[in-house]
């Protein structure tokens, strides 16, 4: 078990490993899991690399307007999501894919946000990878601003302690949104309140183009929660069990009432910030090489093999099974109609105002007239 201190700097700045780089446990470290859990963590850990792939594909393609890269940093997602209660609350950063296909959410509902059709959750109002269930789990509406959530996630945590709930609330973000008034703000009131918090810091080593160097002066991010009060400790994020059971920890801690902690997992992203971006002209070669010796997939599965869970056949029917899952939810999310005129004015207001009314009133006169517009032609529809 992991004895991290909030007044010892060598302790938390200390990296908590328990599954090294040749698939091997340290100390005959065992999960205690059975083998379809373990199974569905590499499932999982495959599905979001299949999203990933195919998100691409399509967005390169012109059939999305974005999407978010997670290669690289499956195993911190997978990891975390797993010590969590699909009664807790779920306070996600943009590259969080894989804790919503941990816990059940289907990759057809994902799709229909990255197409903003009928079926999106959100409607087609928001932009796409920024998802929003409560169900199974309760995932909070991911958005572009960083910072947002965290104190959001402090605001849902002390709500349900007031309640007498022993739910935990998840805080994902990465090493960029250290740098936010949301950051400093939560930790302020999360670590005076003992607000049973988990702030899941994904220190993927650069801040869209910058890196983590650039970004702060301190020995890396876990440090910083010593200045709030805030228990803290430094998590190896490409192993899918060090990641576990820092977030177990952490999340009994919290529901004991002894306030939360702030979880830096170490990890890179093997590709760019978003579809927009070129990492190539920011992040040297040599780097993404060391990087991807630590994959975590790869290293997951030497794992399974030791166990007879694993071989490579076994793996490549894995792959073929989760792209093909992704691209029958693409296939069905771009044949879903886009959201409807009226959308735009319900799920606002209980009792439409009389304003909005008129102003709907007379939306639908000129869809009636002209017809529906067309987005992404560039036409101005009126």
């Amino acid at each position: 078990m992991m004895q991290p201190s909030t007044t010892d700097p060598a302790k938390i700045t200390a990296m908590h490993t328990i599954l090294n780089s040749a698939g091997e446990t340290t100390d005959g470290y065992d999960p205690g899991l059975p083998d379809e859990e373990l199974l569905h963590y590499y499932r999982s850990m495959k599905l979001v690399r299949a999203f990933d792939d195919i998100c691409l594909k399509l967005q390169r393609s012109g059939r999305i307007g974005f999407s978010i890269p997670n290669l690289g940093i499956e195993a911190c997602q997978i990891g975390a999501a797993s010590a969590l209660r699909k009664d807790d609350w779920f306070f996600p950063s943009y590259r969080d894919f894989g804790m919503a296909l941990y816990h059940g959410v289907k990759a057809v509902d994902m799709m229909h946000n990255m197409f903003g059709n009928a079926h999106d959750s959100a409607k087609g109002r928001q932009m796409p990878v920024h998802f929003s269930f409560t169900d199974p789990i309760k995932f909070a509406s991911i958005s572009s601003p960083l910072g947002t959530q965290l104190p959001q996630a402090v605001g849902a945590a002390h709500a349900a302690k007031l309640r007498g709930e022993d739910t935990v609330a998840l805080a994902s973000f990465g090493d960029g949104g250290t740098s936010t008034l949301g950051f400093h703000s939560a930790l302020t009131f999360a670590g005076v309140w003992k607000s049973p918090v988990v702030f899941l810091c994904q220190n993927n080593g650069y801040a869209i183009s910058l890196p983590a160097h650039e970004q702060t002066a301190s020995d890396g991010y876990a440090i910083k929660g010593m200045a709030y009060g805030v228990r803290a400790v430094t998590v190896d994020g490409n192993d899918v069990f060090a990641m576990r059971e820092a977030t177990l920890e952490a999340a009994a801690y919290a529901r004991a009432g002894d306030g939360p902690t702030l979880i830096e997992a170490v990890t890179f992203r093997m590709g760019g910030h978003s579809t927009s971006d070129d990492p190539s002209t920011y992040v040297p070669k040599e780097v993404v090489d060391e990087w991807a010796q630590k994959d975590p997939i790869d290293r997951f599965e030497k794992f399974l093999a030791a166990r007879g869970l694993w071989d490579a056949a076994k793996g490549e029917a894995t792959t073929a099974e989760c792209l093909a899952e992704i691209d029958a939810a693409a296939k069905e999310a771009a044949a879903t109609a886009p959201p409807k005129l009226e959308t735009i004015f319900s799920d606002v207001y209980e009792e439409i105002p009389a304003h909005i009314r008129k102003q709907g009133e007379a939306s639908f006169e000129l869809q009636k007239r002209l017809g529906e517009a067309a987005a992404g032609d560039g036409a101005f529809p009126l």
